[in-house]
């Protein structure tokens, strides 16, 4: 997808791009090196949006009709203000020409998401505006504005989002103080009476290990739906960002199932096949699902025979609905079928609002209901882990975490098929570790779809991600602000970025962090716009500061390097342990999988590395001769959290498999499971086992190093 047109025949068609977001460059990730964009990447993308531009006629008529249509929108459909700021008072009205060239009368009508309701009347000519008596309060109110003049009348509605100007800080929640927490991939968490996989009362343990450690927070992947068979377990392509993966389920602590005979022998008859998947190394996702969905679907059925006990899941289905039934349809025919793609379905299935998937999910109402209740029995399992954390004195609590992206033919895409597109994919632009750049098989979402339906989607994510959560983690921080976007079949090199309505999105993302009393880190890694890091610092987002990229050559930075509106980590889920680190275990199975393609990368990878480690040495304040301990690892974890815990950073993370001295990276980017078992390796001891080892105590270090500055 090379360009192949004289760069000036096409100055409709880049006019056309920048209007709708396509950027007509970039710098690399050195900041060095502008990458520009292509009028084929142009053309395709704008295909992909739907602007099928292959000539400049083409290309003119939709510039005349995007014209037409800003000139005809009386207001526009969804407006985000700073409650504090100017523009909260006014509203901003167009008078179209085909309704008078001089003043019209205006009407401006608002609902509050309260339900109050008033009005304010005026003149407007052309461009202009009326005055609010009063600042609206903090919310998603709802304006209509009617214009009159001549005997004639028009109409526009608003969707009007009042916002805070920052979201939650550290100084609200935490008052001047420094503090760490626990960081772990929830699926690997081992606990003595699991089912094969951590889950919420794996959780809650280490909430307990931690609190009585100091810590106050706990940090998870990402708890969004999985299909949980085959290939679908990853949780960073889930098939839906607004729900949350019932294989997370304690489904021994489900009261339906301890307090019944049938349950009780139900519980009693798995044990054999519990105790199998328990010994394993790795989670056996499906073996996992098959006896958990056995047990749940019999506390289903108990739960459903009890009508007294319904009115609670009857307000959690409505505070969701329809993306909660929708989802639950999507999980039906998705088992029905054997298929969680729903772009092979049957034409009639791949709409939500036909015929066919009504009668469906009529004729399928039990196992509808039964997803829509695993959601409610979930939600209600973690709210009992954040009480629990809130009684045992964590300020923080539980730290969530918000994928960037969703799978292409999960429930989210099915559900909102004008807001994800088709033909082109989520990825990043070339950089060191891929000299093509990286294509997340993720599909991108319609900017100007997402601002038609008045960010929708967006606050329902949030206000999911921070149910419970004292936190959140975005990743991928900086498709708030634009994403790339590599057209199918070719790669990063003939891919673009294009823009998002990012102040809108940290708007909206301050009013729900604020409503929910929640701090938010942004993981702001890799290629990193000029605008994004005064932008986070404006909304009050914490940076995303990793100790293996936080270097100068092969040097790493130093404690007064880091900023203070910071999360601080050793690592991340696509990096390898402290342990395995310092040994090189990343470089051996990046080699072994294919990612170092040559002896000579593989000695220079090596050769940079024995750099590193010097380097680590010193901000670690470990002896070169300790390397040859058998307490090494423990040393060199304790060494590198008592490190970040000197910096600046106002949360450190600290990574429970670091803790246990883990050597495995859970997860190797740009490989898939056939290759590396991604997303499924378990730690290496129990939790129980943990609370008792002196040496994890020592290798957490940080207890000692954190409170106000």
């Amino acid at each position: 997808m090379r360009e192949t047109r004289n760069a000036g025949r096409r100055p409709r068609l880049r006019e056309l791009a920048e209007r709708l977001g396509i950027l007509p460059e970039y710098l690399d990730q050195t900041g060095r090196f502008t990458r520009r964009t292509t009028d084929a990447t142009r053309e395709t993308l704008l295909a992909v949006m739907g602007f099928d531009a292959p000539t400049e006629d083409a290309a003119r008529g939709w510039l005349s009709e995007l014209d037409h249509e800003d000139a005809s929108a009386i207001v526009p459909v969804v407006r985000v203000v700073e409650r504090d700021g100017a523009a909260a008072r006014r509203i901003p009205i167009r008078v179209p020409t085909t309704l008078t060239a001089g003043p019209a009368r205006a009407r401006a009508t608002v609902t509050e998401e309260g339900g109050a309701t008033w009005t304010v009347e005026g003149r407007v000519r052309g461009t202009g505006a009326l005055r609010l008596p009063a600042t609206l309060p903090y919310g998603y109110h709802r304006l209509r504005v009617t214009l009159s003049a001549g005997g004639r009348e028009v109409e526009g509605e608003q969707s009007l989002i009042v916002v805070p100007s920052r979201c939650t800080t550290p100084d609200v929640l935490l008052g001047g103080e420094r503090v760490f927490g626990i960081v772990a991939n929830l699926y690997a968490v081992r606990r003595e009476e699991d089912w094969g996989i951590g889950d919420v009362a794996s959780l809650a343990a280490i909430v307990e290990w931690g609190a009585a450690r100091g810590a106050e927070f706990v940090g998870v992947n990402p708890l969004h739906a999985l299909f949980n068979r085959g290939t679908d377990i990853s949780p960073y392509s889930p098939v839906s960002r607004l729900f949350r993966n019932h294989i997370y389920m304690d489904v021994d602590g489900l009261p339906e199932l301890s307090q019944t005979e049938a349950g009780r022998a139900l519980l009693a008859s798995s044990r054999p096949a519990i105790e199998t998947l328990r010994a394993r190394s790795h989670v056996d996702y499906e073996g996992v699902l098959r006896v958990k969905e056995a047990a749940l679907r019999e506390a289903h059925r108990i739960f459903a025979g009890r009508a007294n006990e319904r009115a609670g899941f009857e307000a959690f289905v409505r505070a969701r609905e329809p993306e909660l039934t929708r989802y639950a349809t999507w999980m039906a025919i998705a088992e029905a079928s054997g298929s969680t793609d729903w772009r092979g379905w049957p034409e009639p299935m791949r709409n939500p609002e036909s015929g066919a998937v009504a009668a469906f999910r009529d004729a399928h109402a039990e196992q509808v209901d039964f997803h829509r209740w695993v959601q409610f029995a979930l939600d209600g399992q973690l709210a009992g882990v954040a009480a629990r954390a809130r009684a045992v004195g964590m300020r923080i609590g539980m730290y969530q975490d918000l994928a960037i992206g969703t799978n292409p033919g999960g429930s989210d895409t099915w559900s909102y098929p004008d807001l994800f597109l088709s033909g082109a994919s989520i990825g990043a632009p070339p950089d060191p570790y891929s000299s093509i750049g990286q294509n997340w098989g993720l599909p991108p979402m319609d900017p100007r779809a997402l601002r038609a339906q008045g960010y929708r989607y967006w606050v329902q994510l949030l206000r999911r991600a921070f149910d419970h959560a004292g936190a959140l983690r975005i990743d991928h921080v900086m498709g708030l602000f634009r994403s790339f976007w590599v057209p199918d079949g070719g790669t990063g090199l003939d891919g673009a970025y294009v823009r998002f309505p990012a102040a809108d999105l940290l708007g909206v993302l301050a009013l729900e962090s604020v409503r929910h009393d929640a701090l938010v880190v942004g993981e702001d890694l890799g290629t990193v716009p000029a605008e994004v890091p005064p932008a986070m610092r404006k909304w009050g987002v914490l940076s995303s500061k990793v100790l293996y990229f936080e270097k100068e050559g092969s040097a790493f930075r130093p404690a007064s390097r880091y900023p203070e509106l910071a999360l601080a980590t050793a690592n991340s889920h696509d990096m390898a342990p402290l342990a395995g680190f310092w040994d090189g275990r990343d470089l051996e199975i990046r080699r072994s999988v294919g990612l170092v393609r040559t002896a000579a990368e593989h000695r220079a990878a090596q050769a940079e590395r024995e750099r590193e480690r010097q380097s680590l040495l010193q901000r670690a304040r470990v002896k070169p001769s300790a390397a040859t301990d058998a307490s090494f690892p423990q040393r060199l974890a304790a060494g590198v959290h008592d490190f970040l815990c000197g910096t600046r950073a106002r949360l450190v993370g600290v990574s429970y498999d670091d803790v246990l001295g883990e050597r495995d990276p859970v997860n190797v980017p740009g490989v898939g499971t056939d290759r590396y078992p991604s997303w499924q390796r378990r730690n290496s001891a129990t939790i129980e086992a943990v609370a008792w080892r002196p040496e994890a105590d020592a290798a957490l270090g940080c207890s000692a190093r954190r409170g106000k500055d």
